[in-house]
């Protein structure tokens, strides 16, 4: 869940949103405050740090690396 917070107080939970452009600014379209205005995210200790990325896709598996040093072998002159 992520946690949006209004100017005038007021806190949401959203787990699911879309960004969109109001004419001026990108805003959350779900975060609108009552007030009228636009709530912001709170960003907390989750929002730190690098993204842990896991490749799945199968073009992007070890075996070519594998190709790569043989590959660079083989410009090289060594086999």
């Amino acid at each position: 869940m992520t946690k949006f917070k209004c100017e005038c107080g007021k806190e949401k939970d959203l787990s699911k949103w879309k960004i969109v452009h109001n004419g001026t600014d990108w805003v959350v379209s779900e975060a609108e405050c009552e007030c009228g205005l636009y709530m912001n995210q709170e960003l907390t200790e989750e929002h730190e740090g690098m993204p842990r990325l896991k490749r799945t896709e199968p073009s992007l598996s070890k075996k070519r690396d594998k190709l790569w040093e043989g590959a660079k072998e083989r410009v090289k002159g060594l086999k």
